[in-house]
């Protein structure tokens, strides 16, 4: 176990009963389901007191990046409005980070920033994209340097020219499948953090499961599905039936 995440187990707030989960939608190379998704929460046909949007919403995005953002500018633009409406709190994944200029009213952490602890109902709970743990020293290097800002306005002049073959590959990447000895992996995972957490709530491996203490959020872009918390657990909901009804999702 980690001395800091000894140290900072303390929940810092509170995750409400009704709020919304969305992870790993890819958008927009896999489905337009999380600009539909910010849709209904503008027209008022979803009702949630938080929104956590738990990395990988977006299929690259990062700060400096100016014709990345012309790709997503359309939900990029409705996130921005709606954050001036409500409490949205983001967690950086590995295809979208460095966001702090691009959402300034958004509760951004990023990857050194997570775990977040939090409280829901009368569990705490430790939140992360998923990509923090177990993933080796090698991809921890390449996150590093990967999410250093300074270093990635240097190559502004070449936003375009650098950006076109990593999309293309991005774009036609398979994304979804299942997981070989997933409860392996999460075993591994759960033991960096406290036995005090009561749910450890991940996305970044598309799988839609709880495996005791561990959830592993679904995949919008995959299982079409979303989280919502009800009677302090998180529960997965399909897309369409949370943007087809009127009103609260509870």
């Amino acid at each position: 176990m980690d001395d800091e995440l000894k140290k900072s187990v303390e929940p810092s707030s509170i995750i409400k009963e009704g709020s919304l989960f969305v992870a790993d939608a890819h958008y927009p190379h896999h489905g337009d389901g999380f600009l539909r998704l910010l849709s209904a929460l503008e027209e008022g046909r979803i009702e949630t007191p938080q929104l956590f949007l738990m990395g990988d919403i977006f299929d690259l995005l990062f700060g400096c990046g100016e014709y990345i953002r012309s790709f997503s500018a359309e939900a990029i633009a409705s996130l921005q409005r709606l954050s001036r409406r409500m409490e949205i709190h983001y967690l950086e994944g590995n295809h979208d980070f460095c966001l702090k200029d691009i959402f300034p009213n958004i509760k951004i952490y990023s990857r050194r920033e997570q775990p977040v602890f939090m409280r829901m109902g009368e569990k705490r709970v430790a939140l992360a994209h998923g990509d923090l743990y177990d993933a080796g020293w090698g991809y921890g290097l390449y996150s590093f340097l990967l999410r250093q800002c300074g270093f990635l306005c240097l190559f502004r002049r070449w936003d375009r020219s650098l950006s076109e073959p990593h999309l293309k590959r991005l774009r036609d990447k398979k994304i979804c499948r299942d997981f070989s000895d997933f409860e392996a992996k999460v075993e591994r995972i759960s033991a960096h953090y406290p036995g005090a957490i009561d749910r450890i709530i991940e996305g970044h491996f598309h799988q839609g499961r709880q495996i005791g203490r561990y959830v592993s959020l679904p995949s919008l872009a995959c299982q079409g599905e979303v989280g919502v918390v009800r009677k302090g657990e998180i529960c997965f909901v399909p897309l369409e039936k949370v943007i087809g009804k009127k009103g609260d999702i509870l």
